[in-house]
């Protein structure tokens, strides 16, 4: 592929300066000035040769390029292609099974081709060379896709780690192709990659590369088969393809995608006595009774081709009183009314007409009605919703359809209709009612949020809002969803669905629709992802809403553009969301709604630093809450102000609100905000010097997060656990408890989280006596907090950094480390985080023999431990004190802040220190 990309491009670099030469000739040729050389100057005096020569290397290298773009379908303009996702419109998603879909009955005699695919890959597989892209393609309805999953079958034993079957939508009639970002995500959540761990951002082509490359290391050393079914481009494919040699990958397509690395197995129509053997089988009647030359007859008139082959028989399968014959006269008139079309078409279409004609009334009427159908696949629900029918209904109507060969079947009651037979209900459909769509797509779109609305109430927290629903919704019948597993599963599955019915809604000016569904959708979004898919979504629904003026729709969808937006770190577009929906939730007298908005607001501005803003965001959302009685936004208010409070070492303060949260969280039974207010209690506790307490709350945190089954933040909890061991000096069961926490941060993809498990590491190093591996560790935790943009990660990272080179000894590196770390800390005004800095600062300088300078930065840090009451920094700031007055002055002047640091040390119940302590007064004494 990239060779034929650079002859391209050597191709039209050389036309283009021939081109170019031309010109200048074409343009010089009256000029007695500027005369060209040789034979150029033949052509300068025969201008007209050298204008019909310029024409004739334009047209040749307008259809050198026609043809050298295979990634391209006609109409189609370059900023549209599939994998350049431009951020307009609806986002995508593709449907990915994790088995391969059902071996049809209708597959017949393809001995030549499967051979050919089996020896390849078994040759392959026994040399040890690499498994080749093998590439199916040939017309439409010959049978490409059967192929493949029968090939899948035979093949599935040699490929123990999965199977994978991924529909790309290349020439699905009435739905765009799947970005090839889109498909990514969606196989990466297949396979088990958590949210957090998929790529997002704003920049598509860095995104795509960047899960591209996460996709081949999970398929690294396995041995997996995936089917890329109906690719519409080599560039659709490309970043879907494994890095591993051991994968196989099957592409169908309509489209020739060689390039030198694939194997190509075209797929042609059946030969004549193959059709003819297909006919007699699916027919059900015994070979003997069926005239064998009507048959060829039949199967010619229908191009041989199996999808055809298949609805022919099914018809003479259920008029038992018809021979070839009849059948044959039949087909005749379908093709007579379908003339219009070109050969190739009509061949299946008359086909499809004849199998359309022979339905009752009623299944011709649900079979229209899947032509609007926005999704890929349906089940029995939706196809109910679809059809303005019964659940009943619709799975005799869907079973009638599947027996009549005019639908497939997937495993789990899904329904799929050939993209060939699509086009055939669309054209039916477009021929019927107008009117008829909208009506369709908001039946289908009324089921989907009746759905949501059942899935959410495992998703959603007790007492957060849901969107109200349309009229109708209470008249559809939703699937049983009876865990919060179930939920998952049906919105993963219908995810693809529910976004082609988005999609379709905005292109019908549907708008108070596109804003339910979105909103439907949106916890989901927030706990699955990807992000990036819900930022379009959220966009989406704004827009909607701005055509509508509905402005508390619209307040509604920023919302959650800003939360989303906070999930990806991108703060500055978070802000500027949720504080435009703020003043839209004003605008519209919805106080509970801004109450929403603010609490978001503030905790972005919590995340960057700003606690002045951030408290009053969370301040006045409290009083809005209470205002409107919401006690869950109370809790959620109170909780967040607490942190703020604690960020800014206004510790009473912050364990007052945090008390009051963790009690409203307990009335309303709410145990993630109770874990949460626990374990930050637990944190103000430590910093307090409440270490006893502190690891008490972050014990019953932990308890909490594992009855939810909440590994992200059983790793928090770990964290703050093991921080409280170090302090109390038990420092192997401090490692053990960031090790465990490591491991849940880097199993769920939780950066940040990993980024604090390696920094407490470090730490550990450094006090069990190993300073260069801390400084090791460390630098890793500064490099990840860096590239998160976090400030406060920054700065404890460059704080510990500091220590551990004072341990080694690199004096100009940790006098930076630390100066560094106290500008950030300064800026973020955490005070009791500066204290520990300065004290760090002291011990650099008490090691260097600079006693007057650490005494100086010992008496800041004790002065700031004192004023925001952090009791562990005000006995180090003590005890360096009292060492740097023992170095210079002697012990009378040393001794009364070492025996203030040992009695607060012992207070504390942090022995090493205070032993230390003690054995340097008694030899000082002595």
């Amino acid at each position: 592929m990239r060779m034929r990309r650079g002859a391209a491009l050597a191709v039209v670099a050389g036309g283009g300066a021939v081109t170019t030469m031309l010109v200048g000739l074409v343009t010089n040729a009256v000029s007695e000035q500027s005369r060209w050389p040789s034979w150029l100057g033949w052509l300068q005096s025969h201008p007209w040769l050298s204008f019909a020569l310029l024409g004739l290397i334009t047209a040749a290298l307008t259809a050198f390029l026609a043809v050298l773009d295979d990634s391209q379908p006609a109409g189609q303009s370059p900023d549209s292609a599939p994998g350049a996702d431009d951020g307009a419109g609806p986002p995508g998603a593709a449907l990915v099974l994790r088995s391969l879909p059902r071996d049809t009955s209708a597959f017949t005699d393809r001995s030549q081709e499967l051979e050919a695919l089996v020896g390849s890959v078994r040759a392959a597989q026994e040399t040890g060379v690499g498994l080749p892209v093998h590439v199916i393609d040939g017309m439409p309805g010959v049978g490409k896709t059967a192929f493949a999953v029968h090939a899948g079958h035979l093949l599935a034993d040699r490929f123990p780690d999965g199977q994978l079957f991924v529909n790309l939508g290349g020439h699905t009639p009435g739905r765009s192709p799947v970005q090839a970002s889109e498909a990514l995500a969606s196989l990466l959540t297949v396979a088990g990659v958590p949210t957090q761990q998929i790529p997002v951002g704003d920049d598509a082509g860095a995104v795509t590369e960047a899960r591209a490359a996460l996709w081949r290391s999970r398929l690294a050393g396995k041995q997996t088969l995936l089917i890329l079914d109906n690719a519409l481009s080599y560039r659709q494919l490309e970043p879907l393809l494994p890095g591993t040699s051991e994968c196989l990958v099957l592409v169908t397509s309509r489209r020739r995608l060689a390039a030198r690395e694939e194997v190509v197995l075209p797929v042609a129509a059946l030969p004549p006595e193959h059709a003819a053997d297909l006919f007699i089988r699916l027919s059900g009647r015994p070979p003997g009774t069926l005239d064998r030359e009507a048959i060829g007859e039949l199967t010619r008139l229908c191009g041989h081709l199996p999808l055809g082959v298949s609805l022919l028989a099914a018809r003479l399968r259920n008029h038992p009183s018809w021979d070839a014959a009849d059948l044959r006269a039949r087909l005749v008139a379908a093709r007579d009314r379908l003339g219009e079309l070109r050969a190739g078409e009509r061949a299946v279409a008359a086909a499809f007409d004849l199998s359309y004609q022979d339905l009752p009334p009623e299944r011709q009427r649900f079979f229209r009605m899947l032509g609007h159908y926005p999704g890929t696949d349906l089940d029995v629900y939706s196809g109910a919703a679809l059809g303005a029918v019964t659940v009943t209904d619709a799975h005799e109507q869907l079973d009638a359809l599947y027996d009549a060969h005019l639908i497939d079947e997937h495993p789990g009651g899904r329904y799929q209709l050939h993209d060939l037979l699509r086009d055939y209900a669309r054209a039916l459909a477009a021929e019927g009612d107008s009117m008829d769509q909208a009506p369709a797509v908001r039946r289908v779109s009324t089921y989907y949020l009746a759905a949501l609305t059942a899935a959410n109430a495992y998703l959603v927290r007790g007492g957060a809002s849901a969107p109200p629903q349309p009229e109708g919704t209470r008249q559809v019948t939703a699937p049983p969803l009876e865990s919060r597993t179930a939920a998952l599963s049906w919105l993963e599955h219908e995810r693809p669905n529910i976004l082609a019915c988005i999609r379709r809604a905005d292109a019908l000016a549907l708008h108070d629709l596109v804003v339910r569904l979105a909103a439907g959708m949106a916890p989901f979004l927030r706990q699955s992802g990807p992000w990036d898919q819900a930022v379009g979504l959220h966009r989406t629904a704004a827009d909607a809403a701005r055509r509508t003026g509905d402005q508390r729709a619209l307040a509604n969808a920023l919302t959650e553009l800003g939360v989303v937006r906070r999930f990806m770190a991108a703060y500055p577009e978070a802000s500027e969301a949720l504080s435009e929906a703020a003043t839209r939730y004003d605008a519209a007298d919805d106080r509970r709604g801004k109450a929403d908005a603010l609490n978001q607001a503030g905790i972005v501005w919590y995340l960057t630093a700003d606690n002045d803003a951030s408290a009053r965001a969370q301040t006045e959302a409290l009083a809005l809450y209470r205002e409107v009685g919401h006690r869950l936004g109370q809790a959620n208010a109170l909780a967040d102000l607490g942190m703020v409070r604690r960020q800014t070492s206004d510790f009473d303060a912050a364990v007052e609100a945090q008390t009051e949260a963790l009690a409203l969280y307990r009335e309303l039974g709410d145990r993630y905000g109770e874990a949460n207010s626990l374990r930050d209690l637990g944190v103000v506790h430590a910093l307090m010097g409440e270490y006893e307490r502190a690891a008490l709350r972050h014990r019953e945190a932990l308890a909490l997060y594992e009855e939810l089954d909440d590994r992200v933040h059983q790793g928090y909890a770990l964290n703050e656990l093991g921080f409280v061991r170090r302090l109390t000096g038990d420092l192997e069961g401090a490692r053990a408890a960031h090790s465990q926490a490591l491991e849940h941060f880097t199993e769920m993809g939780e950066r940040f989280g990993r980024a604090t498990a390696v920094r407490h590491l470090g730490v550990v190093d450094r006090l069990t006596g190993d300073p260069s591996s801390a400084v090791r560790v460390l630098e890793e935790s500064l490099e990840a907090f860096r590239s998160l943009g976090s400030r406060g990660g920054e700065a404890a990272a460059l704080g510990e950094l500091g220590a551990a080179r004072t341990a080694t000894g690199e004096r100009a590196e940790a006098d930076e480390a630390l100066r560094q770390s106290i500008d950030i800390l300064r800026a973020l005004g955490d005070r009791c985080a500066e204290a520990e800095v300065l004290n760090h600062w002291g011990t650099l300088l008490r090691t260097a023999d600079e006693p007057g300078a650490a005494r100086e930065k010992f008496e800041q840090a004790l002065a700031l431990a004192r004023d925001v009451r952090c009791p562990l920094e005000e006995a180090r700031a003590l005890e360096g004190t009292g060492l740097c007055d023992l170095a210079s002055t002697g012990p009378e002047a040393a001794d009364p802040a070492l025996r203030e640091a040992l009695a607060l040390y012992r207070r504390l119940g942090v022995d090493a220190p205070a032993d230390d302590i003690e054995r340097l007064l008694v030899s000082s004494a002595g």
